[in-house]
């Protein structure tokens, strides 16, 4: 008997993607047959970089793992994750105040949809990464050499 494909969707602004995001991603695709990451708008939020940016530095960091797909997120990320037919929804979690917010969003998500979340732990080397640092430094003219995927170093120009 065929075991069915097991489907997962990352969801967030990836202003920028980070070493952070690229470690859950890669976590989760090891877990998955078929890992959807998807560039969400936060209407809570001012991204620094454009939302063609961000799906462009996304595909570039992931483009040697065969089972990814970077899609544009559409609407709440429960129906979305419904619509492409995701099994789960993944969330890296960095510390507490991150576990509290994403625990809240993930009774909301299965309240609507039904689709679980599963939190992955950031792993130590990864903790500390996020996007605001990143935007931070650039700001500030720092390098966020260190931050970000090398690969997508290059487009990274706000």
């Amino acid at each position: 008997m065929e075991k069915p494909e097991k489907t997962a969707l990352i969801a967030g602004t990836f202003d920028p993607v980070t070493v952070g995001h690229l470690d859950v991603i890669r976590r989760t695709a090891a877990l998955y047959d078929r890992v959807f990451v998807a560039v969400c708008r936060n209407e809570a939020k001012t991204p620094l970089f454009s939302e063609e940016t961000r799906l462009a530095a996304l595909a570039v960091a992931v483009r040697d793992l065969a089972n990814v797909e970077v899609l544009r997120g559409e609407g709440l990320t429960a129906e979305f994750a419904r619509k492409i037919g995701a099994d789960v929804i993944v969330k890296g979690v960095r510390n507490e105040a991150d576990f509290a917010y994403e625990r809240d969003m993930a009774d909301y998500n299965r309240s609507v949809s039904g689709i679980e979340t599963l939190f992955l732990a950031a792993s130590p080397e990864t903790a500390a990464v996020s996007s605001t640092l990143v935007r931070e430094r650039l700001t500030n003219g720092e390098s966020i050499a260190d931050l970000v995927p090398a690969s997508v170093l290059p487009l990274l120009r706000p």
